[in-house]
């Protein structure tokens, strides 16, 4: 079965139809949001198509290789807003129309009012195999 990423974007991404940031909700909106993320990630978990998720904080670092006994090279945290992950999940499913379903209908989480945030989501294969260099 294949794999699937799929991504949630704290900014970057097309704009959602309910584009509220999350730090205007009320406190139940967010509850709202993350048990109906929970719920999800739960019935996945019944079909046997979930693999894992995890929340990201806006904050990061890049870190490059510096060279032989020099210290890492940090920037950051400025990553570029394309590359400002929210959070991930990753699928196992039986084809990729299977993957659409499950990211559109985890692109309906209800964010502000209670209303579905309809935001777009990164879906992205996982390769099956890992790459391989050749001599």
């Amino acid at each position: 079965m294949p794999k699937y990423l799929l991504l949630k974007h704290y900014r970057g991404a097309p704009a959602a139809v309910n584009d509220i940031p999350m730090e205007q909700w009320a406190p139940e909106e967010v509850t709202a949001h993350i048990d109906y993320m929970r719920d999800f990630a739960t019935r996945l978990v019944e079909t046997g198509e979930f693999v894992g998720e995890q929340a990201l904080a806006p904050e990061g670092t890049f870190v490059r290789y510096g060279g032989e006994g020099k210290p890492p090279v940090t920037d950051g945290p400025f990553a570029e807003t394309k590359d400002l992950i929210a959070g991930f999940m990753i699928i196992d499913v039986d084809s990729y129309e299977r993957a659409l379903e499950l990211a559109a209908e985890l692109s309906a989480a209800p964010g502000a009012g209670g209303k579905p945030i309809h935001e777009w989501l990164e879906l992205r294969p996982v390769l099956g195999e890992p790459l391989v260099g050749t001599e």
